[in-house]
């Protein structure tokens, strides 16, 4: 082609080239970007580590802790990948397996495996400063890491974090109105609120190498009697900043002191925990609720591991039973 046909050639292809820039700029205007531009969309969290900027949306979460796995469970997320505590392999037995089928153990809850967590590509990691303060540099190097300050006593206001934290504010909203009636229902089961602060509840946990612990007033387990309305005896005042009153089974006999009602739990061989040997003695089967049949064992994954809103409403029906027999 030349002369003028090669010229009105060059003037039409150019005219054509720059309609479809004209089409293309008309497009891609900041109202009509593509859908996948909302999911980078951020909120900012405060933390125990500083304010996070975390995805309006998670989809890839890790969570390691127990407190932080009913949280989520709860908040209907189920996590990529979740450790496990140091008594067994395995998630929470009293967890829906439904709920917790396909996510990645990555490890025991102390010492997660950071190269199976960075393997799952998470886009939010849920935990506590307590538990893993040391590892905060390398684990926001691998996704937004939310911690809390400490687990156990604070769990209500640590769900809100992590409510926050993974989007779900309305949904954590209807959770804690739901438990609140749950609670108050098992209160007019026991008998009312006289009744119930008029019986003193004690709480036992048998550790496999430590000294048996009986529960003080500033725990997760405390909160859920308190809720409740129950009482407490003296002795849970001596409990070490309110955590709990360390015991040898030679002194066992402090747990059923001015109690009505004693829970007890183990966590690990029960043998060594000094279950075995504080259960059997005298001074066990002595105490006045023991004599009375009002002393229960409980499933330490749930009543003490749990720290959380499911785990609370799942005890909430286990302490009507046994307090209403």
């Amino acid at each position: 082609m030349t002369g003028p046909l090669r010229r009105r050639g060059l003037v039409a292809g150019s005219l054509a080239v720059t309609a479809a820039l004209a089409l293309s700029a008309c497009g891609s205007s900041d109202t009509d970007k593509p859908s996948s531009s909302t999911e980078k969309r951020t909120h900012t969290v405060k933390t125990a580590m500083g304010d996070v900027q975390v995805p309006d949306s998670p989809k890839r979460v890790v969570v390691l802790d127990t407190a932080e796995l009913d949280s989520a469970i709860t908040l209907g997320v189920k996590p990529v990948g979740a450790t496990h505590t140091t008594a067994e392999p395995g998630f929470l037995s009293y967890l829906p397996e439904d709920k917790v089928a396909g996510i990645k153990d990555v490890g025991e809850m102390m010492t997660p495996n950071l190269e199976a967590v960075a393997a799952l590509e998470p886009d939010l990691i849920l935990t506590s400063k307590v538990r893993h303060g040391a590892l905060y540099d390398e684990l926001k190097a691998l996704a937004p890491t939310v911690m809390t300050e400490n687990t156990g006593y604070p769990w209500k206001e640590n769900f809100q974090v992590h409510a926050d934290a993974l989007g779900k504010k309305a949904e954590a909203k209807q959770v804690v109105a739901d438990y609140t009636a749950h609670a108050a229902k098992v209160t007019e089961a026991v008998g009312g609120k006289d009744k119930a602060a008029k019986t003193n509840v004690n709480v036992v946990r048998f550790i496999e190498g430590a000294d048996i612990r009986i529960y003080g007033k500033q725990n997760y387990i405390a909160t859920v009697l308190a809720d409740v309305g129950l009482g407490r005896p003296a002795i849970t005042d001596k409990a070490k900043d309110g955590f709990s009153y360390d015991v040898s089974p030679e002194k066992i006999n402090l747990a059923g002191e001015d109690a009505d009602v004693v829970f007890h739990s183990t966590y690990g061989d029960p043998k060594k925990a000094k279950q075995t040997q504080a259960l059997n003695s005298g001074l066990w089967k002595n105490m006045p609720a023991a004599k009375a049949g009002r002393v229960f064992g409980v499933e330490d994954e749930l009543w003490i591991q749990g720290i959380g809103y499911t785990a609370a409403d799942k005890i909430l029906d286990e302490m009507q039973g046994h307090l209403t027999k």
